[in-house]
């Protein structure tokens, strides 16, 4: 299995298997109350046969190219984790999002991750647009996004129904030559 470096502190991202379902379960039962307070993920991994589920989707979609879902381990422990929900090839977009438990907060991890699969999609790829969605009540998640050099493109008002609530989502952005700017100043 390939690991990337995320950096000089250890951290790696790794493709995320099926074979990982019962640490991915044990990861998400340290941080399901700090990740469900935005997302879904909490919520829909609750076992070890949703755990498998979930894993097994994302390899389906990496097999179809239509989706990505990498782990982040630091000190060989599964704190975290990037993906693309959604990826068309054809159209040339993908939506990239994130999940990181307490133990892993303030490091970087999730930015330093998220900017290895934004280059992979758009130098590899040729991915023309990714989407960052994310709630407006989701600060850190939203400094990622700026982090990222990525424009606010607007607010869906009430658009996603979460936990008896419809919370307003934002759309957040990056297109390709913005991406190769951006990271090309970040290199200077």
């Amino acid at each position: 299995m390939f690991a990337i470096s995320l950096g000089d502190d250890g951290a790696e991202l790794r493709q995320l298997e099926p074979s990982h379902a019962e640490e991915f379960l044990t990861h998400m039962n340290r941080g399901r109350e700090y990740v469900g307070q935005h997302i879904a993920l909490a919520d829909v991994v609750a076992d070890l046969d949703s755990a498998r589920s979930f894993l097994t989707a994302y390899a389906e979609k990496a097999a179809n190219d239509a989706g990505r879902i990498y782990g982040i381990w630091t000190e060989g422990t599964l704190v975290g984790g990037v993906l693309f929900r959604a990826m068309d090839v054809t159209l040339g977009t993908a939506e990239a999002g994130c999940w990181l438990e307490p133990s892993a907060v303030g490091k970087g991890l999730v930015t330093r991750a998220a900017r290895t699969i934004i280059d992979w999609a758009i130098v590899e790829r040729s991915i023309h647009r990714v989407e960052w969605l994310v709630s407006s009540k989701n600060e850190a998640s939203i400094a990622v996004a700026r982090r990222l050099g990525m424009t606010k493109d607007g607010v869906l008002r009430e658009s996603y129904p979460y936990r008896g609530q419809r919370l307003d989502m934002e759309v957040w952005s990056v297109l390709a030559p913005e991406w190769k700017t951006f990271r090309a100043g970040q290199a200077s």
